[in-house]
């Protein structure tokens, strides 16, 4: 069983250990890809659940659901374990959210205005906290309103796979060939939408009342 691109040649012997039922080999394993899975759930995370769930939480809850099913994965490990474990966190992720923003938790959607039925989707979103969030631009709260609005406008401008890669690459901070099993395309073609959304999101940042160049992207 050989590591994925990009992982240290000792992934591929903690694998091997793993598929065999070591169980500090397969511990090993989930230490080596906890912090890009928190990274993950930190960007994805709906902000009216920050400070009330725990990234590193959530991702625990999913390596619980993992070790359940690692004799699946093991026998057809058809991914790479870490776009495995990554897909097991998405659905705990929106485990969580349907938990706290459904009929689980109406108090959390108190917290902010309800957003108009044209929001965003949940990348655009999440890119919009991203950005706006480490920015030194806009200080009032009309301004930064007005900055998160005109984000949002131009990021639903762009085409859906061109935000997600955008998403994947530069904030989840995956590699092309990741990003691309994620979003089932060839390797190249995410190579080439994700340069395209970087400059893209380089002119929408350009163009902001008060600018918002100061973000590092």
């Amino acid at each position: 069983m050989s590591p994925s691109p990009g992982e240290p040649p000792e992934a591929g012997a903690l694998l091997q250990r793993a598929a065999g039922g070591d169980l500090g080999a397969w511990g090993a394993l989930l230490t080596e890809h906890h912090g890009r899975l928190c990274r993950m759930v930190e960007f994805r995370l709906d902000r009216r659940l920050r400070g009330r769930v725990d990234a590193s939480d959530v991702v625990q809850e999913a390596y619980a659901e993992a070790a359940d099913h690692r004799a699946d994965y093991f026998g057809r490990p058809q991914v790479p374990l870490f776009l495995w474990l990554r897909g097991i966190v998405a659905k705990k992720l929106l485990e969580v959210h349907r938990h706290h923003l459904g009929t689980g938790m109406r108090d959390a959607a108190r917290e902010v205005v309800p957003r108009p039925r044209s929001s965003p989707d949940a990348t655009s979103a999440a890119l919009v906290e991203e950005l706006s969030g480490h920015s030194m631009g806009p200080k009032t709260a009309a301004e930064r309103s007005e900055v998160k609005a005109r984000l949002r406008a131009a990021l639903d401008g762009m085409e859906a796979t061109d935000r997600e890669v955008l998403a994947l690459r530069h904030f989840e901070q995956l590699t092309n060939g990741e990003a691309a099993a994620v979003l089932g395309i060839e390797e190249r073609a995410a190579a080439k939408r994700y340069v395209r959304a970087l400059k893209r999101l380089k002119d929408i940042l350009a163009s902001m009342p008060g600018g918002l160049t100061e973000v590092r992207i």
